[in-house]
């Protein structure tokens, strides 16, 4: 039987899993849930069934329910360990999975639409100031990437030399996600390059919005 991923064709932490899924070359099922219609599909109680934290992506093996994409993707990495999507150095690794936390857990999370839509609709803040608000933060984010990637000289084509690892399947759904905001790039060129670079590989492509069976949008652009 199919694994089976419940996802977003928007969300960035579905997005990673998927293009995990892809360069480990695994067979899944996308089960398509749409977050804002219907007042959020993961808000529904046959859902919160499944993840009482409703949210996605949520990843089920051998009837087996996994959330939270990090430690999806590291159950694929161990259980399914070629390709490696983790260096085989020990520090190599500790900064691979530093970055990745570094998008996962300090930009993500304060950015996604759960607390956007809490700005607006709770808080009452105009859609000018949360459209501030993300990109505060998310610039914040992004300076220090970029700022980290050139000074410690660890980058190839890829985050971490010439394979791709966690850290850029991390990095690539967060860039797409500030590009679609209209936020400007080019301070960030180490960025921009290493997404350009994974975005030439078909597990990233095909793991991309325009992709999904439930797109409703192209990607946008790095330029």
């Amino acid at each position: 039987m199919k694994s089976q991923l419940y996802s977003f064709w928007r969300s960035s932490a579905a997005f990673r899993v998927r293009i995990a899924l892809n360069l480990k070359q695994l067979d899944y099922q996308v089960l398509p849930l749409h977050l804002i219609k219907q007042g959020g599909e993961h808000l529904q109680a046959e859902y919160q069934k499944l993840n009482p934290g409703s949210l996605v992506p949520l990843y089920i093996e051998d009837q087996t329910h996994l959330h939270q994409s990090l430690a999806i993707i590291e159950y694929l990495e161990e259980r399914y360990p070629n390709p490696a999507l983790l260096p085989t150095d020990l520090l190599d690794r500790a900064w691979v999975r530093a970055i990745s936390l570094d998008i996962a857990c300090d930009i993500h999370p304060i950015n996604n639409l759960r607390v956007l839509r809490y700005l607006v609709k709770q808080l009452g803040i105009s859609n000018e100031a949360k459209d501030e608000w993300y990109r505060h933060w998310v610039k914040l984010g992004l300076e220090s990437l970029e700022k980290r990637i050139e000074q410690d000289k660890k980058s190839g084509d890829f985050c971490l030399g010439n394979q791709p690892t966690i850290a850029d399947i991390v990095l690539v759904p967060q860039l797409f996600n500030a590009a679609n905001s209209e936020m400007n790039l080019s301070a960030y060129p180490n960025l921009k390059r290493i997404t350009q670079n994974c975005m030439q590989i078909p597990a990233f492509i095909n793991a991309s919005w325009e992709h999904q069976i439930d797109t409703e949008g192209k990607n946008p652009s790095l330029e």
